[in-house]
């Protein structure tokens, strides 16, 4: 049995029902009822598309899970729907990334705490303290680390660990199959990671930089070898100041980057003008937590979203993306989750 799993009211009334709801079975002189029907399953919530994808990929379809956070929308201020607390109350468990990125969404579930869902940190759980990035964006002084670790298929691995591990213990009926779809995920993120860094020893060393419209990258790029330059939008949303675009220009000219970054969601002024001042190549086309197509899509997942992003990147600096055009973006699991549009 699921260890935290409420039975939804419907389902306890048709076991009281008895013959009416589930049938006889006529070969047995007791005649009791079948108890062929399927275990309820755990009831899932969870924050960003990718958060959400990846705990599919190890959820599968023994569990039923819910987004919260609509795709295309800045999580740092998303304020949840009163709905979202009926759901939130409930869940077995919301996951979500941490490190402060979803405050809203983590206190409105801990205001259903006892009786509601759970809740797991993701980021929190897989990041180390002394891994902590702080940056112009998330400076050391406010207390907030850069919350976004999922761009990093390192740290997913560990998401899906905690993922697996959290999974199991709810549903120990179930571990297996967790287990399992876990040593898939984990396989194919390795084959992504050995694509990732194919392709980009194709680009020279001092060419690798970034400067993008939100400040999404700094742990992918401190394992890839990789420099963040700066980011437009600081972890309030708020565009660079004037003086501040001037330093961009002038930082952008003085690192000699072959393009600049902005988001497929986002447009932004501010990166347009500085790649006109500058002369350098505007890519528009980059997506922080928007999965690519729409649910059901076979890219329309945390690795669909990873090898956009990159593939984007390298070519954008001269680089050769084709070992990570022969990756193939998949779910390793169903995904049957509910992707809020």
């Amino acid at each position: 049995m699921i260890a935290s799993s409420r039975a939804p009211l419907a389902l306890l009334a048709l076991s009281a029902l008895g013959t009416a709801g589930c049938g006889v079975n006529d070969d047995d002189p007791a005649g009791r009822a079948r108890t062929d029907s399927p275990e309820p399953k755990l009831e899932i919530a969870t924050t960003v598309a990718p958060i959400t994808s990846i705990v599919a990929n190890v959820g599968g379809d023994r569990v039923k899970i819910t987004g919260i956070v609509p795709e295309g929308t800045d999580a740092h201020t998303f304020e949840p729907q009163p709905s979202v607390a009926e759901l939130l109350g409930e869940a077995d468990v919301l996951y979500l990334n941490g490190l402060e990125l979803e405050e809203p969404t983590r206190e409105l579930g801990g205001k259903n705490s006892p009786d509601g869902a759970e809740i797991v940190e993701l980021g929190t759980k897989s990041i180390p303290e002394s891994e902590y990035v702080y940056d112009s964006s998330f400076p050391r002084e406010d207390g907030k680390p850069n919350p976004h670790g999922w761009t990093d298929p390192g740290y997913v691995r560990k998401y899906a660990e905690v993922v697996r591990d959290d999974l199991s213990a709810r549903d120990p009926q179930n571990a297996s199959y967790y287990a399992g779809n876990y040593d898939k995920f984990a396989a194919m993120i390795d084959e992504l990671d050995q694509a990732m860094r194919t392709s980009f020893n194709t680009i020279p060393r001092e060419q690798r930089k970034l400067l993008t419209y939100h400040d999404a990258y700094p742990y992918f790029a401190r394992d890839y070898g990789w420099d963040v330059i700066g980011a437009v939008q600081d972890s309030d949303s708020e565009d660079p100041t004037a003086k501040d675009v001037g330093q961009l220009i002038d930082q952008v000219e003085k690192e000699d980057v072959p393009a600049i970054f902005g988001s497929e969601v986002f447009p932004s002024p501010v990166l347009e003008q500085i790649g006109r001042e500058t002369g350098v190549r505007y890519v528009d086309v980059l997506r922080d937590d928007d999965l690519p197509g729409g649910p059901g899509d076979p890219t329309h997942s945390w690795a669909g979203l990873m090898h956009f992003d990159f593939i984007t990147m390298t070519e954008a600096m001269g680089g050769d993306a084709s070992a990570l055009q022969a990756f193939t973006p998949r779910d390793v699991a169903p995904d049957g989750a509910e992707y809020p549009q």
